[in-house]
C-alpha cells in the first residue's frame, strides 16, 4: 500500500490566509439563481396560456375540448416583456432592465390576473352555487382551471418581484461600495 506524505506545515490551517467571496456577492448569486428558476416557471405558465389562446383562435380542436379565452389572458400575454427584460439583466447585473421588469411585471403580469379574479368570479360564483359549467378545458371547468393556473402564476410573481427587490438592493449596495473606493 502506498501512504500519502503530507508536506511540513500543510496541516490544513493554512487556509486564513485566502480571499473569501464577500457575502453580498454570495447573496447575489443565490438571488440570480431564484429568479433563473422563478423565470423557468412563469415561461411555463405563459405557455399553457399561449397555447389555450393559440389553440382556441385557430380552431385547432373544438371549442368544446378548448374553451375561448378569457379577456384576462390576452394581456397576460404580455407578460413576456417581464420575462425578457429580467433574464437579460442577470447576466451582467444590469439595473436598469431589473427596474424595467419589475414595473412591467406589475403592468403586464400582475394587473391581469387582478383583472382576471374579478371577470371570472361571476362564473366560479354559478359553478359553485348551481353546479353550472359552460366553458371546458378538456372536459373540467374552465374557471376552476383557469383559477388553478391563476394561484400558481400569483405566487410565482409575488416571489419573483420579492427576489428581484432583492437582487436590486444587492446590486445597488454592491455599486455604492465600489463608488466609495
Amino acid at each position: 500500500m502506498t501512504s500519502r506524505v503530507r508536506a511540513a506545515g500543510a496541516n490544513g490551517g493554512d487556509f486564513k490566509h485566502r480571499e473569501k467571496v464577500a457575502p453580498l456577492y454570495q447573496m447575489s448569486a443565490s438571488l440570480k439563481s431564484e429568479v433563473r428558476k422563478l423565470n423557468v416557471v412563469h415561461l411555463l405558465i405563459w405557455l399553457l396560456v399561449a397555447a389555450q389562446v393559440t389553440v382556441s383562435h385557430l380552431r385547432l380542436v373544438s371549442h368544446d375540448t378548448v374553451s375561448t379565452p378569457y379577456q384576462w389572458e390576452y394581456p397576460y400575454l404580455l407578460s413576456a416583456l417581464p420575462l425578457l427584460c429580467s433574464s437579460l439583466s442577470l447576466p451582467k447585473n444590469n439595473i436598469s432592465y431589473l427596474v424595467l421588469s419589475m414595473i412591467s411585471a406589475g403592468l403586464f403580469s400582475v394587473a391581469p390576473l387582478i383583472y382576471g379574479g374579478m371577470e371570472m368570479f361571476p362564473v366560479a360564483q354559478q359553478l359553485y352555487r348551481h353546479g353550472k359549467a359552460y366553458r371546458f378545458i378538456f372536459g373540467f371547468s374552465a374557471v376552476t382551471v383557469m383559477y388553478l393556473v391563476m394561484v400558481v402564476a400569483v405566487q410565482v410573481h409575488a416571489w419573483q418581484l420579492y427576489y428581484m427587490k432583492k437582487l436590486l438592493d444587492s446590486w445597488f449596495d454592491a455599486t455604492q461600495e465600489k463608488k466609495k473606493k
